[in-house]
């Protein structure tokens, strides 16, 4: 019998974060009753009317669903675009510029397959990633034959990448720069300034920049720009970035699967191309619920108000630890703890919480983008859940790494 070949390209991916956090943790005993801190699933209450606006599209579930989008999703879409970032309508038409994901994963990954060329300027086209990153980001950038370039999002950089550490030589093959902001782990957020040096980049070595902008409604003191907005505001080509959000982190619906991608026409046209053929569309009820969603912001005030408390907490509990950074938006902590594998195991056993080892999110830098790996160092802690839970492991942490 002939056995069974995987692609080269994936055999180097190391085990997920979360299995690899259950084999980490799993076989000891907790030291005191768990407290989950590991993975980033919002838990404060979704929109009060999900439940209605779900039932009111029942019928859609006998339909298959719009590859592209509903026209009312999509309108809503382009109307919360431009209340929240001022995008010219021009910008975000809803037929041209606007597509429908499952969630920004789905997004992202496809994002790549549809927009990375197989050659830049003759060479293999490097895709690249800051390090720390959400991981299908490196998958991406495999799938389409390209070279993953992993660059140091350090504390001496603002937890961004260094954006005058890149060779030219470097960006001359740059197909697409993945940037998070805010940042996932870290919270820190790209300003405007740093945007308009991204874009400048981009459009001097023909590059596109994916902006992963599912964290943008969770912040503490204002909210943060949108890539999208600069690059209209510099006068851009409009194929230079795309924008990704979903409902997952704004609306607290992580199992809803439902976001977006605006950008340029062509992209967005590539985008539908490849999943007419090989993608699922969101189901019809989903759609008719999401455009009521985005459409609504009282929901999404209520639970920002609960993450600036968690601030507060987090503040109190852990701020005076040498190793504690407070974020500027998103829901992680991203604590320095010298050895994060060690750190969290040891948290687990003496203190009861889970938290995720840093160094599962990132990789060894690249080109010379930064030394070492700048995850490794480090602990992430998610702070999803109830006030009182995240005030007892916030409580327990605090013991545990000052002792």
């Amino acid at each position: 019998a002939r056995s069974m070949q995987a692609p080269k390209r994936f055999q180097d991916l190391p085990e997920y974060a979360f299995p690899r956090l259950r084999a980490l943790l799993d076989v000891y005993e907790p030291g005191a009753a768990p407290i989950a801190m590991s993975l980033g699933e919002p838990r404060h209450a979704p929109p009060p009317f999900l439940a209605e606006a779900l039932a009111e599209g029942a019928a859609l579930w006998a339909k298959y669903p719009v590859n592209e989008g509903s026209p009312a999703l999509r309108a809503a879409i382009s109307g919360w675009i431009g209340r929240r970032f001022g995008v010219a309508e021009a910008r975000r038409d809803p037929d041209a510029h606007i597509f429908v994901l499952n969630g920004t994963r789905e997004g992202l990954f496809n994002a790549c397959l549809a927009l990375c060329p197989e050659r830049k300027n003759g060479q293999t086209p490097a895709v690249i990633l800051p390090n720390p990153f959400y991981q299908c980001y490196a998958a991406a950038a495999l799938a389409c034959g390209a070279e993953p370039v992993f660059t140091a999002c350090a504390a001496e950089t603002g937890f961004l990448p260094d954006l005058d550490a890149f060779p030219a030589g470097l960006l001359d093959r740059t197909a697409i720069f993945y940037l998070c902001s805010p940042a996932n782990p870290q919270g820190a957020i790209a300003t405007e300034r740093y945007w308009r040096t991204l874009i400048a980049l981009a459009e001097k070595h023909d590059f596109t920049i994916f902006a992963d902008e599912c964290y943008s409604e969770i912040w503490r003191d204002a909210p943060p720009p949108s890539a999208l907005k600069i690059a209209e505001d510099m006068g851009a080509d409009p194929e230079r970035v795309v924008i990704f959000h979903s409902l997952s982190k704004r609306s607290n619906l992580p199992g809803l699967r439902s976001g977006f991608a605006a950008g340029g026409p062509k992209a967005i046209a590539a985008m539908k191309r490849v999943r007419a053929y090989s993608g699922a569309p969101v189901p019809g009820p989903i759609q008719h619920a999401s455009a009521r969603i985005w459409a609504d912001e009282a929901h999404v005030d209520a639970s920002r108000a609960l993450y600036q408390k968690k601030y507060a907490l987090a503040e109190a509990a852990l701020g005076d630890l040498p190793g504690y950074v407070a974020p500027q938006a998103g829901f992680f902590l991203w604590l320095r703890v010298g050895d994060g594998e060690a750190a969290a195991l040891n948290l687990w056993r003496e203190a009861g919480v889970r938290a995720l080892p840093g160094g599962y999110l990132s990789r060894p830098v690249s080109h010379g983008l930064g030394e070492g790996d700048p995850g490794a160092a480090y602990l992430r802690l998610a702070l999803v859940a109830t006030m009182a839970e995240t005030e007892e492991g916030l409580a327990r942490v605090r013991d545990h790494l000052a002792a």
